[in-house]
């Protein structure tokens, strides 16, 4: 067997529940729950395994759309859902060398990040980029035809804004993602995406864990007397 046709078999492969659960769905959110797991223990690694997880889990919301080798047993293709893997992967690359440059200039026994909640000027800046981008995600993505173009417009929009604050040592990413898995469940669900409705449901659970942790982590290190949380080039410069 060449190692195209592995290839091939292992992206078809799925589980033969209901029109079928593909492995690499299961495996992307595998990914997934390892990257967010190392999040809040604050390992650089968080990053870099994201990253594996958000591209197999772009093959399978746009799977019905790319067709082929790529082919899903659902009928419906997420935009939103596939778009944020991209952001991820994006904004992931950030977070990954902002962390790097933390534990290389903090030491601190590896971890990457000090957590701290956001100034209100923060907040605000938070609160009016998910109305915009929700607002404009909501058009692009009904344009493109995606399943519930509104919900998955402010799945999108927050965890962009999530994975920018957990970048930035944000206190506040969990409380985000927990919105976000409110509103992922029941879309996930009524799409036929189940392991990943599944994965929202132990995400929401894991965040309630997350938010308690790097809040008392703040307390303990006193992250709120650190301007910046993580090392910002760009506040540095300006400073």
């Amino acid at each position: 067997m060449g190692f195209s046709e592995l290839l091939v078999r292992l992206l078809e492969a799925k589980i033969d529940i209901g029109p079928g659960i593909l492995w690499r769905e299961v495996i992307g959110n595998v990914f997934g729950l390892a990257s967010a797991l190392l999040g809040m223990r604050r390992k650089v690694a968080a990053w870099p395994i994201g990253i594996i997880g958000n591209i197999l889990l772009f093959t399978v919301f746009v799977g019905s759309a790319l067709g082929g080798v790529l082919d899903t047993p659902q009928q419906h293709d997420v935009w939103g859902q596939a778009g944020r893997q991209v952001f991820f992967l994006i904004i992931s690359v950030y977070g990954w060398v902002q962390w790097s440059r933390y534990r290389k200039e903090h030491g601190g026994g590896g971890v990457a990040v000090c957590p701290r909640w956001a100034t209100n000027g923060e907040r605000v800046q938070l609160v009016v980029a998910a109305v915009v981008l929700t607002t404009v995600f909501f058009f692009v993505l009904r344009v493109l035809g995606s399943y519930g173009p509104l919900a998955d417009a402010w799945i999108l929009t927050g965890s962009i804004l999530a994975t920018y604050g957990m970048a930035r040592g944000w206190v506040e990413f969990w409380l985000i993602w927990i919105l976000v898995d409110l509103v992922g469940v029941p879309l996930l669900l009524i799409a036929g995406f189940y392991p990943s409705a599944i994965m929202y449901v132990v995400y929401g659970a894991f965040c309630v864990l997350g938010l308690v942790s790097w809040n008392r982590i703040q307390r303990t290190e006193g992250a709120e007397a650190v301007p910046g949380g993580v090392a910002d080039p760009v506040a540095e410069t300006v400073g």
